[in-house]
């Protein structure tokens, strides 16, 4: 795709087409139409669960749902509406784990938190896609919205902070899954682990690195390494990050 940002396209005809409105302008002559636009947009997703964000393009969508690659853009006119049709569809149909009556504000907000990882870590191409300023404003979108305002609830911000403490916490779910996923990227595209990789440099390492000039890099460095195996650890970065999300929210809710 040429641009990865969700709301670059024709406003007026994305939101028709997110929320389903029938056109106003007369049909065009010809044969009717042997597809529908979420047979488009399950298509584009399919490409993008298989081969990643940027093999989606409307000719490859085409072939796979079956119609000429003109045809393709009478159901969704460009790629930036068909990304918009991709990101909330994504939205709607994600794991949305419903809250329990005596659940505390921390376990219903790392609730939201893993509902989402799970998703970015499923369609990891979605951790490429800006949709913060422009998101894609279709049913998907609102009801993942609606329902995770729902773990702030009752606890005493305003509505101005209950938008800032989501957007905050969802700000650290996308940039942890985003590493994750350039992580496993790397790892799949160099065909070495990372064991594999710390073994290749190290005869060079040994010969130019002075361990008595980084005395505290050194020693906090294999101590992360030995804990963790690694010199990062997805699952461990999640613990930590979101545990500390958590505290700092605690510090505006709980005083």
């Amino acid at each position: 795709m040429t641009s990865n940002s969700t709301g670059a396209g024709e406003p007026s005809r994305t939101l028709a087409l997110l929320w389903n409105e029938p056109a106003t302008t007369t049909p065009r002559k010809g044969p009717a139409r042997s597809v529908s636009v979420m047979q488009v947009v399950d298509s584009a997703l399919e490409i993008a669960d298989e081969e990643g964000l940027a093999a989606v393009t409307m000719r490859a969508v085409a072939d796979r749902v079956g119609v000429s690659a003109m045809s393709v853009y009478t159901y969704v006119p460009g790629k930036p509406e068909l990304l918009d049709l991709m990101v909330d569809a994504c939205y709607e149909r994600m794991r949305r784990t419903p809250w329990r009556a005596t659940q505390s504000w921390r376990k219903r907000a790392a609730t939201v938190a893993a509902d989402n990882r799970e998703l970015l870590t499923t369609r990891a191409w979605l951790t490429e896609v800006a949709a913060l300023s422009r998101p894609p404003l279709g049913p998907g979108l609102m009801a993942k919205y609606e329902h995770e305002l729902g773990a702030f609830v009752d606890t005493g911000l305003g509505d101005v902070d209950i938008d800032a403490a989501l957007s905050h916490l969802l700000g650290f779910v996308q940039s942890h899954c985003r590493a994750t996923h350039d992580a496993r990227r790397v790892t799949t595209d160099s065909a070495m682990s990372d064991a594999d990789w710390w073994a290749a440099n190290q005869p060079v390492l040994a010969r130019v690195f002075d361990p008595e000039e980084f005395p505290l890099a050194v020693r906090v460095g294999a101590a992360a390494g030995e804990a963790q195996g690694s010199a990062w650890d997805a699952d461990r970065a999640w613990e930590f990050g979101l545990a500390r999300t958590l505290d700092g929210l605690g510090v505006l809710i709980e005083g």
